[in-house]
């Protein structure tokens, strides 16, 4: 997942919106989101090469999410896979707050990233670039592939954006289409993050294109107070082709 945009405790009726992209190379198999067979209150995509998942919701109403953070100079083969600290914090039952903390005595097992979680404990964030976890207050938050609110274009854009669609309340397909925008930041506004000018230009837009590397998908996570869960997921292929289209709708299990 390399950017996501999360109102946190912001809508009086919706607790926790989310809209997301996951970018990835093509050829990295990958399975569309579904409840999975061995774990079957998770709602989530998943990673065919390490089993774990980008982002993902649980019929109790947990939420994580994960972005790399950009560093080229990491190169670890022996890093353990990001997307296991999403599936290990859906298939727990401990709370978010004290999750966080055991990432965090482990933070060197990983290359360099941003953990989101969510329960009924509140919501965290994580990054073992940055410092100690913390709780979020609640207002509307954005991330890449640097540190939490990093005023990357894409970053403040689609915190703007976020905050517009919540009003008078949110729903999926403007979510969705906010999520859909390829435009590129302007040369002047591009961040440094050691990778050349013309691949930080590709990677400035909120949907990523190309041929081999690019937006797989989006996502919208809706919870509602009333314990409605709504998770929608739109995919992506090769030049930015729309592929499919799924929505879930179920009640937070007690």
């Amino acid at each position: 997942m390399c950017l996501i945009a999360v109102a946190y405790r912001v809508h009086p009726d919706y607790p926790l919106v989310v809209a997301a992209n996951r970018d990835e190379f093509y050829t990295r198999p990958t399975a569309p989101a579904a409840f999975w067979d061995d774990e079957p209150s998770i709602l989530a995509g998943r990673d065919l090469e390490c089993m774990g998942t980008w982002l993902g919701v649980t019929r109790g109403g947990r939420f994580a999410a994960v972005t790399n953070f950009r560093d080229p100079s990491d190169q670890r083969a022996s890093a353990e896979s990001r997307g296991t600290l999403v599936s290990r914090f859906l298939a727990g039952k401990g709370a978010a707050g004290e999750f966080m903390d055991e990432v965090e005595a482990r933070a060197d097992a990983y290359r360099g990233f941003n953990l989101i979680a969510y329960d009924s404990d509140g919501l965290y964030y994580y990054s073992n670039r940055g410092a100690e976890p913390i709780s979020l207050a609640p207002g509307i938050y954005g991330l890449s592939n640097h540190l939490l609110d990093t005023p990357w274009p894409k970053v403040t854009r689609l915190r703007d954006r976020l905050s517009a669609a919540l009003e008078p309340a949110p729903s999926v397909e403007p979510l969705l289409a906010m999520m859909a925008d390829t435009t590129m930041a302007p040369d002047g506004e591009l961040p440094h993050t050691g990778v050349g000018p013309e691949r930080e230009r590709m990677l400035s837009a909120a949907r990523i294109v190309s041929a081999s590397y690019g937006t797989r998908c989006s996502t919208v996570v809706m919870q509602s107070r009333q314990g409605a869960i709504r998770f929608a997921e739109r995919t992506y292929g090769p030049e930015g082709a729309e592929l499919d289209s799924a929505t879930y709708e179920f009640q937070r299990a007690a």
